[in-house]
């Protein structure tokens, strides 16, 4: 149980606020939802489950970075999602609390679907970068999805 509160607690601390909580909400069906949909409108899909289809694309595994509660992590890595019409970068957390090596769950060119939150941290909250996790400000126009759940797609 504690590995499962370390691995939920930067997600939390990722998902601080809900603003535009009085804003029509999109209706959240397993169906995929399209990037460019999402890049459109990321106010409506700010801190919302998604499902996204697509090809990852550039894999970049990360060094170690630290949440604010000081606790490290592991094996984290960024990807893009590229679908038919526009692509998103997915992020996927890595494990605090534990030295682990984990070696990413997708190659470039992999086709997947990956159940995500949406973030747009311009509207309040944090981003995972190439230099660990990072507070977002008002004039940052960064719209990213954080991984839950990643599958291949068989064609």
């Amino acid at each position: 149980m504690a590995l499962s509160t370390r691995i939920v607690g930067p997600l939390i601390i990722l998902l601080l606020t809900v603003p535009g909580a009085d804003r029509p909400i999109p209706a959240w069906a397993e169906e995929p939802t399209s990037i460019q949909q999402i890049l459109e409108e990321p106010r409506v899909y700010h801190l919302r489950h998604a499902i996204l289809r697509g090809i990852a694309r550039d894999v970049h595994p990360l060094a170690p970075y630290t949440v604010p509660n000081g606790d490290n992590c592991y094996g984290a890595y960024l990807f893009r999602l590229e679908d038919d019409e526009a692509t998103i970068p997915v992020a996927v957390l890595g494990i605090c609390g534990r030295p682990i090596v984990r070696d990413p769950e997708v190659e470039d060119g992999d086709h997947v679907e990956v159940s995500v939150t949406i973030q747009a941290p311009s509207h309040g909250g944090y981003y995972l970068s190439f230099k660990g996790l990072k507070a977002a400000t008002e004039q940052e126009g960064i719209v990213q999805a954080v991984a839950d759940r990643i599958l291949p797609i068989v064609e």
